[in-house]
Formats: structure tokens, C-alpha cells, sequence
């Protein structure tokens, strides 16, 4: 209660130490960083803004100057003059002098034939009556397409536009490189992830992207996003950070010119400016912390001090009194438990002596009666032994010398243990090594041990909840030691706990089901005998305890 009551109350101090010194810091930084970004995010978009609308009326006076051309060429020609293969190759001849950006140019009847063309595809004769475009030129007089693929297999768009001779309607075709509208656009993106291209209303790419050379790809961005007839600027999250898009629509809004670029590169001046304005106030916060922690923490520990003397006296003083109390029941155990041992022991001495008799020999139960007798003094001598070792918890008597058979000892505490493991659905399984020599010990303490160790096991499985349980106990030969290892399944060791098991009067068990000396007890039989006894929590799935214990052999005790 004091710790938490201190550890309160620290936090208390710095709490409101850091809340009253931190929070005009950074109101003030984050108000001065934010009017900063407003003004850089508003130059970035007009930009943007002004970037886009200039390529777009770029775009648009090269698409007005090529229709320009070929509705003067309509106008200053009849019909019959350009349908002549020598004439309009001529005339192709002098507009590509003149300027670029046309591929070829070809004459069309109103029956979609294909009378005469100039280029370097072979497109005469061919017939468009039944194209999209062809029957947009003759309702509209003049028709811009999007890029398709058409007869020549390679992206292009056309620009055409109506003509009238002699009653009749025809079209002049021009057929236009998107990399020539490119390289208009291109010139819009800036820097290392700047980009400009051109969309139309299904989100194809009409030139290619600075990041994506797919022309008549599908874009990822919504032109619907975009006002008509205007210039916005939308702003989307992606992985690398933020971007900025700004769209102009241009012929007649069929087309999208988007002009994009990611804020990090646009605004590396304010970044800079920012990560030192963070640098400065991030030394500032990690001083105003530091101090914070250590007066606190000076001030604070001089309390604890006081009380730290004071509780680790009063822990001595309440664990000699339980030492006390544990000698004095121990020495009343011993003296209550003792001395009806004797009656037993010395009345199943005078049963024996009687069996020994003529008359009882020929007893047909003679055998039984004779093996009942040796039971009965094994379990009162080791009676005597267990409350000797309760003794020597408190008076730390030194464990005697008898030859040990290891296995014979776990098959004897499985034997003692098996019906409270049945009796909770619990399985042992036994892995013994056949090899392990017979050893110098105490059996009674090891017995004791061992008890303790399956025991447990039990309890565990069984306050777990679980319907049913499985206990694995190994013993092998490793170099000069004998390994013992008892693993249950049961729900582990708490975490919080793992530290005290092994103090005296320490459990986990409810009330009244345990002492908490059972590993304590257990702990210091083996590190008598020289050896070491450690677990391996595996939560939730059990406990592997491991006694280890140093091969003495009986001739050299």
C-alpha cells in the first residue's frame, strides 16, 4: 500500500510538473508550425493551379491550330482537287514545312471510303463508314477523338473536319502522335515526383504518365473529383505521404490535364524548418523531463527511505515470529505424532514375534500377515522421517546417508500419489533410465521432494479447471548428475509470481490447502545435497520443474 501510495504520488508531482511546463511549449510550436504549412500548402496549390491551366491552353492552341489548318484547307479546296493522291501529298508536303505535329492526312467520301491518302501507313481504301468517328464528323463538322488504336495498331488520335462540294459531304482526316501532346505536358511536372499527363471522362490515359508509359492504361483517379471547366486541387493520402493533384478540363471537357506532385519535395524548405523548430523544442521538452524526473525522484526517494528501514525491520521481526511458531508446532507435531508411532511400532514388533510362533506358522495366511507387519513398520519408520524433517527445516539438520535407488523412489511417491490422480482424471506418464546407478542419499528427504513436486503438479491440473491432465516424469544419467524432471499441463505459474515460489510460507493455493513451505523445504533438501532444483514456465501450458542431484556413490559416503 505505501509503494503504491508513493508511486502515486510521484506521478502526481511530474504529471503536473510536465502539463504546467510542456503545454505553452507546444501551443506555441505547433500554432507557429501550423501557419507556416497554411501559407506553403496554399503557394503549392497555386502552382499547381497556374501549371496546369498554362499546358492546358497550351494543349488546347495546338489542338485549335491543326483544326485551323485543316478547315482552311477545306475552305481553300474543292473536293475533287484534294481527292488527287499528287495534290494532297503536295499539299501534306507544305503544311509539314510549316509545322509538326501531323502523321498523315487522307480524303473521305460520304460513304466512308478512303479516297486518297499521304503518310507512311497504308490506309487507302479502307472504309470508315461504320467508325465511331466518322459519324461524329458528319453530324458535328468537326471532331477532336480520344486516342484508339484503330487500323494502324499504335495509339493516335484524329482531328477532323467536314467539307461541301458539288452537294456532297466529305471529311478531311489528320492523324496527330500523342507524344506530340506530351511533349507539351510534360513540361508541367517538376522535381523527382512531379507528373502532368491527360485523362478522359472513362479514366483512360491519353499521353503517358511521367510513372506509367501506358497510354490507354486506366488512371486510378476519378476525374469526376474535378469541377467542369475549372482548375481544383484535390489532395490524396497515399503511401509516401501526401499528394496534390490539380485538373484543367480542355476539348470541351472530353479531356483532363491533371498535374500532380507529392507535398514532401514541394515543401522540403518548411520541413527543414519544421524537423529544427522540433529539434529545438524536443531538446527543450527532454530537459524540461529530465529534471522533472530526477528532482521528483530525489524528493520522493527520501520519504521512501524512511519507510524502507522501518518495513524491511518489521519483515524480520514477523518472520522470526513465523519461524518461531513453525519450530514450536513442528517440535509439538513431532512430540504428538511420535509417540503413538511407538505404540504402532512396538505392537506390530509383538504381532511379529507372535507370527514367529509354531501355531501361526502354519497359518495359510502366514505370508500376508508377515507382509502386512513390514508395511506397517516401513510407513512408521517413515513417519519418524518425515517429522525429523520437519525438525530439521527449522533447526537445518543435516540430511543422512542412505543408498538411493532413484527410480525406486519416484515409483514409490507415483504409488503413494496415484489415487489422488485418478481421482481427478490426471494420467502419469513415466520415462525412467534403467542406467541410473544407485547413489548415496537421504531417502526420506528425497521422498519428501519429491512428494511435494507431483503434488503440486496435481493441485495445478486440477485448480486449473481442466477435465483431465497428463504428468511426464523423466529421470536420465547427464555426466555426473541425476536429472529428474516432473512436467505437468496444467496453467503454468503466474507471471507476477514467479520470483517468490520458493519463499517460505508463500502459495498460491487457497486457504487452508497449503503452508507454502513445501518448496521452500524442497529447495533447500537438494541445495544440501549439492545439487540445484529450477523450473521452466511455460504459461499456459504447464510447469517443467528440474532437480538435478550429483552422483555419490555408496562406497564414498
Amino acid at each position: 500500500m505505501k509503494k503504491n501510495l508513493y508511486r502515486n504520488f510521484r506521478r502526481i508531482i511530474i504529471l503536473f510538473t510536465l502539463l504546467v511546463s510542456l503545454t505553452p511549449l507546444i501551443l506555441l510550436g505547433g500554432s507557429i508550425y501550423y501557419n507556416f504549412a497554411k501559407v506553403y500548402e496554399e503557394k503549392i496549390e497555386d502552382q499547381l493551379k497556374y501549371r496546369a491551366t498554362s499546358q492546358a491552353n497550351a494543349v488546347e492552341i495546338f489542338l485549335r491550330e491543326r483544326v485551323a489548318i485543316l478547315a482552311t484547307l477545306v475552305d481553300t479546296h474543292e473536293f475533287d482537287e484534294l481527292k488527287g493522291q499528287g495534290n494532297l501529298s503536295q499539299v501534306f508536303k507544305t503544311i509539314t514545312n510549316r509545322t509538326y505535329g501531323l502523321v498523315d492526312i487522307g480524303v473521305i467520301d460520304d460513304n466512308g471510303d478512303h479516297l486518297s491518302y499521304s503518310g507512311p501507313y497504308d490506309l487507302s481504301g479502307l472504309n470508315y463508314f461504320h467508325t465511331q468517328w466518322f459519324n461524329e464528323v458528319m453530324l458535328k463538322g468537326l471532331y477532336i477523338s480520344d486516342v484508339f488504336m484503330g487500323y494502324r495498331k499504335a495509339p493516335h488520335f484524329i482531328v477532323a473536319v467536314r467539307g461541301h462540294s458539288n452537294g456532297r459531304n466529305w471529311i478531311l482526316r489528320a492523324t496527330i502522335d500523342p507524344d506530340m501532346i506530351y511533349q507539351l505536358v510534360r513540361t508541367a511536372h517538376i522535381g523527382r515526383s512531379g507528373d502532368a499527363y491527360i485523362i478522359n471522362r472513362d479514366c483512360i490515359y491519353q499521353t503517358k504518365s511521367r510513372f506509367s508509359e501506358n497510354i490507354l492504361g486506366i488512371s486510378g483517379l476519378d476525374p469526376g473529383l474535378f469541377g467542369e471547366g475549372t482548375t481544383i486541387v484535390e489532395k490524396f493520402r497515399e503511401k509516401g505521404g501526401v499528394r496534390y493533384y490539380a485538373g484543367t478540363w480542355l476539348k470541351n471537357n472530353g479531356w483532363l490535364l491533371i498535374v500532380s506532385q507529392e507535398v514532401n519535395e514541394e515543401m522540403s524548405g518548411l520541413l527543414n524548418t519544421r524537423n529544427f523548430t522540433f529539434f529545438i523544442m524536443t531538446l527543450g521538452c527532454l530537459a524540461i523531463v529530465v529534471t522533472t524526473l530526477i528532482t521528483t525522484k530525489m524528493t520522493v526517494n527520501r520519504l521512501e527511505k524512511a519507510n524502507d528501514g522501518i518495513n524491511a525491520l518489521n519483515a524480520q521481526l514477523m518472520q522470526s515470529d513465523k519461524l518461531a511458531a513453525l519450530g514450536k508446532m513442528a517440535a509439538g507435531i513431532a512430540h504428538e505424532i511420535n509417540n503413538p508411532l511407538a505404540v504402532i511400532g512396538e505392537k506390530a514388533g509383538w504381532m511379529k514375534d507372535l507370527l514367529l510362533e509354531e501355531e501361526f506358522q502354519d497359518s495359510e495366511n502366514y505370508k500376508e500377515y508377515m507382509a502386512s507387519i513390514g508395511k506397517i513398520e516401513e510407513h512408521v519408520e517413515r513417519a519418524r522421517k518425515i517429522t525429523h524433517n520437519m525438525l530439521g527445516f527449522v533447526r537445518k539438520m543435516e540430511p543422512r546417508l542412505d543408498d538411493v535407488d532413484i527410480n525406486g523412489i519416484m515409483n514409490q511417491t507415483i504409488e503413494l500419489l496415484q489415487n489422488q490422480a485418478k481421482i481427478n482424471n490426471i494420467g502419469i506418464v513415466k520415462e525412467f533410465d534403467t542406467d541410473i546407478p544407485i547413489i548415496a542419499g537421504d531417502q526420506s528427504q528425497l521422498t519428501q521432494v519429491f512428494l511435494n513436486l507431483v503434488g503440486n503438479a496435481i493441485d495445478a491440473i486440477e485448480s486449473g479447471g481442466k477435465k483431465s491432465g497428463t504428468i511426464h516424469i523423466r529421470t536420465l544419467k547427464e555426466k555426473e548428475s541425476i536429472v529428474i524432471q516432473i512436467e505437468d499441463n496444467g496453467p503454468g505459474i503466474p507471471k507476477e509470481y514467479e520470483r517468490k515460489i520458493f519463499d517460505p510460507f508463500f502459495t498460491t493455493k487457497k486457504p487452508g490447502k497449503g503452508t507454502g513451505l513445501g518448496l521452500s523445504i524442497s529447495y533447500n533438501i537438494i541445495e544440501k545435497m549439492g545439487g540445484m532444483i529450477s523450473y521452466k514456465n511455460m504459461v499456459p501450458d504447464g510447469t517443467l520443474f528440474t532437480i538435478k542431484i550429483p552422483v555419490v556413490l555408496p562406497e564414498k559416503k
